[in-house]
């Protein structure tokens, strides 16, 4: 059963070049899962700068969605595994296919998100590398003052809670520097898959 490792923190908060930094240490054949898709010109900049930061004998998977597909398919040869990040691959889930819909259906993004993560989980658990992922915190700023964000906020957030209940050690970065977070075990446990959260939880 594989190990994981979970780093969450806000916007420039260092989570990224800490995973790194613990890829490095554990050493042995990585695996780097971008899920970054290359949307506009500034996209296309961070990925390049992204790709530029990461060890030449890195492998690195462009997975927008779909992890545990490509990870059933055609596993690859790793002893650790960089996903950055859980951001994205919840948002590439939620709007996946969703360009004609006007509004947003929900129900339909919560069974795209919860069935992603049940599959990374199951990857995870069904492996022996060591899995080290990314993701942010959305929740502690303003209410977003339209549906689709708040609707991304809550699905990001049950996300982080599962991941975080799974992890063996989870990670919150601020200014650079990584804090553990030792308490996580004796926390109340996260909600199941499918849990519709109150709107102030």
């Amino acid at each position: 059963m594989g190990k994981l490792t979970l780093i969450l923190g806000g916007a420039r908060s260092g989570k990224s070049a800490h995973a790194r930094r613990l890829a490095e240490e554990r050493g042995g054949r990585v695996v780097y899962v971008a899920t970054a898709e290359a949307g506009d010109d500034d996209m296309r900049a961070r990925i390049r700068r992204h790709r530029s930061e990461r060890p030449a004998g890195w492998t690195t998977l462009e997975i927008p969605r779909g992890v545990a597909e490509v990870f059933t398919k055609d596993p690859p040869q790793a002893d650790v595994i960089v996903l950055d990040c859980i951001t994205l691959l919840v948002s590439n889930a939620m709007l996946a296919g969703t360009e004609n819909e006007d509004p947003l259906d929900e129900s339909a993004a919560e069974g795209r998100v919860e069935s992603e993560l049940n599959g990374l989980l199951r990857v995870v658990e069904n492996g022996s590398a060591d899995w080290i992922v990314v993701t942010n915190e959305v929740g502690s700023g303003l209410v977003p003052p339209y549906p689709a964000g708040r609707l991304y906020r809550d699905l990001l957030g049950r996300a982080n809670q599962r991941l975080a209940a799974r992890a063996e050690e989870v990670y919150w970065m601020a200014a650079g520097i990584p804090l553990p977070i030792h308490s996580f075990r004796n926390a109340p446990s996260a909600p199941s898959a499918g849990t519709r959260s109150r709107a102030c939880s």
